[in-house]
């Protein structure tokens, strides 16, 4: 199916002259990237937690990269930090036991992704909330760290 324009230049090439050519695009540049690294101020996640002090450029930080949080906001201490960018933590909670009727403590540990504006430490006490699954077993975040009280 050929348009008003082929038809034209066809007739310009056979005449000899120099056929229109088609206006090209200018290139699309992708700055998403770009514009979030240079960002210093952290961005609104949507919970009322003071955000960190320091900056990074880990992408996976809900503050300075593009993660989204949501689901499930729970606090609790860091018991281990050996791993790279993730650390373990213990929440403790008590469960009423409808037998007996009574409280009994339970504790629950999470692998949880530590962004390094955070520098989040053994002993530290944070708060972590859900997130999309970053790996087979971590599914939250490090969106708070807190003194001991």
């Amino acid at each position: 199916m050929a348009t008003n324009k082929d038809k034209v230049n066809e007739a310009k090439t056979e005449a000899g002259e120099q056929p229109e050519e088609k206006p090209k695009k200018a290139p699309v540049r992708k700055t998403a990237k770009k514009d979030a690294a240079q960002k210093t101020d952290p961005l609104d996640i949507g919970v009322n937690v003071r955000p960190p002090e320091k900056t990074c450029t880990d992408r996976l930080c809900p503050f300075h990269g593009t993660l989204p949080v949501r689901g499930q906001m729970l606090e609790g201490e860091i018991v281990s930090d050996k791993m790279q960018m993730t650390v373990v933590v213990k929440r403790e909670y008590m469960r009423k036991n409808r037998k007996y009727e009574r409280l009994e403590k339970r504790t629950s540990k999470y692998l949880v992704h530590s962004p390094p504006c955070f520098e989040a430490k053994m002993g530290d006490h944070v708060k972590i909330m859900e997130c999309r699954p970053l790996s087979k077993q971590v599914s939250f975040v490090i969106i708070e760290k807190f003194n001991k009280e």
